[in-house]
């Protein structure tokens, strides 16, 4: 069965890190391609790296605070994305648990245990990858 390349896809820098991902066909999708690039500084909580990104999105119905690693979330409640790789401090059991409920919008396509390196307050950029 063939590889299904996505349309849309991103380049996520930080400090010597890059990750590429696709995007879902998501209204968060949407909207976070609108507003690239963006440029951010980049915290960290637990195994995770989140950013404010400029736009503002409705709770989609299959918002989930469990992902898996390599999904890409958008949390509105914060209008940040998280990029979890491993378990923050509200997981169980290895799972990786983001704050609240978060919007899907985007699927690594690089291992995003690479971004056990970024630091808090390290700038971010996430930017349209090159066709």
């Amino acid at each position: 069965m063939p590889v299904r390349v996505p349309s849309r896809q991103i380049v996520v820098r930080a400090a010597s890190v890059v990750i590429r991902a696709g995007l879902r066909e998501t209204p968060t999708a949407g909207a976070i391609w609108a507003a690239l690039p963006v440029y951010a500084v980049a915290r960290t909580w637990g195994d995770e790296v989140y950013f404010d990104v400029p736009v503002a999105c409705m709770r989609e119905a299959d918002a989930t605070d469990v992902v898996a690693a390599g999904q890409f979330a958008y949390w509105p409640d914060g209008k940040v994305v998280a990029i979890g790789f491993g378990p923050t401090p509200l997981s169980v059991a290895g799972e990786i648990r983001l704050a609240g409920a978060c919007n899907l919008w985007a699927d690594a396509l690089d291992d995003v245990r690479r971004l056990s390196a970024v630091r808090d307050g390290e700038r971010i950029a996430v930017l349209a990858a090159d066709s």
